[in-house]
């Protein structure tokens, strides 16, 4: 697979984003159709939250994150969240995360049987755009941040950090909105674990390096380390630097000899 090859293929997914594919293991691709049961599953019937009920859900989030409050921000959570997490992990995501010093809620979109609430957080690093995706109970099903104007490099680097951490519901916050509902954190974690089946057990992440750049599409090869061989992981970005792809190579490196 060459690196032009890749974002050629990249082309038809970043018109509707709809279409990209996550192959995390070599050569092999999540079939559309596995990744949309479980996400059909999780849809629920129930309508939408009211513009006003959602806000005040969502500020009930932000309050929590603020607060720093680990139990509450666990208690937020759809039950298919809940099943990918902990309270012990959410501190710890929190204590690695700047303080909230304040926020804003900007503006509510309301869909079908969810709402999609925008927030500005004014944080101890500097402003941050929230996008928090609310249930009809007003729990948290999934949620991205505004990443336009980061490091390309830095976000897939950022993402593949949370993978191999177990942090599925963060990495899958660096997913586009598109795909994540294709492709739930628990598909995520399936798809990585099913990874080092080949590879070995994860070592360590090395370098990000943005390897080719469309007006559409960024490819960020991300060096990671197993234990039976070390090899980059392709990860693809839209414009907006939201992930449309990750793909392992079809032909990763062989082991080494022993040193």
């Amino acid at each position: 697979m060459t690196l032009r090859a890749v974002l050629l293929g990249l082309a038809v997914a970043t018109a509707g984003l709809s279409g990209a594919a996550l192959t995390l293991a070599p050569g092999a691709a999540l079939a559309q159709g596995a990744a949309k049961a479980p996400a059909a599953a999780a849809r629920s019937t129930q309508p939408a939250l009211s513009v006003e009920q959602a806000r005040a859900a969502a500020r009930r989030v932000l309050e929590a994150v603020k607060s720093r409050d680990a139990n509450a921000r666990y208690a937020q959570f759809s039950d298919e969240l809940k099943a990918m997490s902990s309270p012990s992990m959410v501190a710890a995501t929190i204590r690695s995360q700047p303080r909230i010093l304040s926020y804003e809620l900007l503006s509510v979109r309301s869909g079908v049987n969810s709402s999609t609430v925008e927030a500005e957080l004014t944080t101890a690093d500097g402003k941050l755009v929230i996008f928090i995706v609310l249930n009809h109970e007003g729990k948290i099903s999934r949620y991205y941040v505004d990443r336009t104007d980061d490091a390309t490099s830095e976000v897939a680097l950022n993402f593949v950090r949370a993978l191999s951490t177990g942090n599925f519901i963060t990495a899958e916050s660096f997913l586009s909105p598109d795909f994540q509902k294709e492709i739930p954190p628990a598909a995520l974690q399936a798809k990585w674990l099913q990874l080092q089946r080949e590879t070995g057990n994860f070592l360590r992440v090395g370098r990000a390096v943005e390897a080719e750049r469309t007006p559409d599409a960024r490819l960020v090869l991300v060096n990671v380390e197993f234990n039976r061989l070390t090899d980059n992981l392709f990860v693809i970005l839209n414009a907006n630097n939201q992930i449309v792809g990750v793909d392992f190579p079809e032909a990763p490196a062989k082991p080494r000899p022993a040193r």
